[in-house]
């Protein structure tokens, strides 16, 4: 019985956490696809089923151009930061350079609060680089993703590939030529899992899109933020634009899902 009862305990714990990552998401299903009085009720009620709010968003909103925006940061973020990290924790794992302090430094460096770094960077963009809003906001999510990548490819370049580069090395390929094609394919699953975590978060970040774009380079995160009216935040279109935003990375998950669990879980197993 204790076998049992323990498998029971088990799945009621996961079962709690599933529910408690569905359920909200259920909630704001439910309000986007009600009329604007009943997404408001409790205890809730679905009421008129639609897309109304949907196609509310789409067209009186400037949806399209912030999933524009937020695109185009987004996958220009990652692959600026994405050669670099790669490189950097090549550089790290083989040859130990700034040994543990510096690795230590980059990992303390994410545990700085973003608005101490933003102020400095606004000025920066205001006064000795100059560039539109979302050039800006590219930098600053290279600037911050950066390490965060890095530190995690480390371990992907640590072991398994250096005796493969050794061998390349012996039959006469360059230290370039090794790297490029014998260790980035080998560690392409902790690649794809570090650009995925890049572009994931540079999608979602609020703060920086906010003090350091303007009107016509707002992302999804700010134009989100911006859906409120003289009457305080109409909820049923605000959850449609929600799910819509969540959407690309809705997709992208079961397509790449193997590449994420396989390149965190080896990093773990390293």
């Amino acid at each position: 019985m204790r076998p049992k009862l323990a498998v029971l305990a088990r799945h009621l714990v996961l079962a709690g956490f599933s529910a408690a990552i569905a359920l909200p998401l259920l909630w704001v299903l439910r309000v986007s696809l009600t009329d604007k009085l009943t997404a408001y009720k409790l205890p809730p009620e679905i009421g008129q089923i639609g897309l109304h709010n949907y196609a509310e968003v789409l067209t009186q909103y400037d949806f399209g151009k912030w999933f524009g925006n937020s695109v185009a940061v987004a996958v220009a973020a990652t692959l600026v930061s994405l050669p670099a990290a790669a490189m950097m924790a090549y550089a790290s794992a083989r040859y130990r350079t700034g040994g543990w302090p510096l690795l230590l430094g980059v990992l303390a460096s994410q545990m700085i609060p973003p608005i101490v770094l933003v102020l400095p960077m606004f000025l920066v963009f205001m006064t000795l680089l100059p560039v539109p809003g979302l050039v800006a906001i590219t930098i600053a999510h290279v600037a911050v993703n950066l390490p965060f990548m890095a530190w995690i490819m480390v371990s992907f370049f640590d072991a398994d590939t250096r005796s493969l580069e050794e061998a390349a090395r012996s039959d006469g390929a360059s230290r370039w030529q090794a790297f490029r094609m014998i260790t980035v394919p080998v560690a392409m699953p902790g690649i794809i899992a570090a650009g995925l975590l890049g572009f994931i978060m540079s999608w979602n970040e609020f703060l920086y899109a906010l003090i350091l774009g303007d009107h016509g380079s707002q992302t999804l995160a700010v134009g989100l933020a911006s859906m409120e009216t003289h009457a305080g935040v109409n909820i049923a279109p605000l959850a449609a634009a929600t799910l819509l935003a969540l959407a690309p990375v809705l997709v992208l998950l079961p397509f790449l899902q193997k590449y994420l669990i396989k390149g965190l879980s080896l990093g773990a197993l390293k």
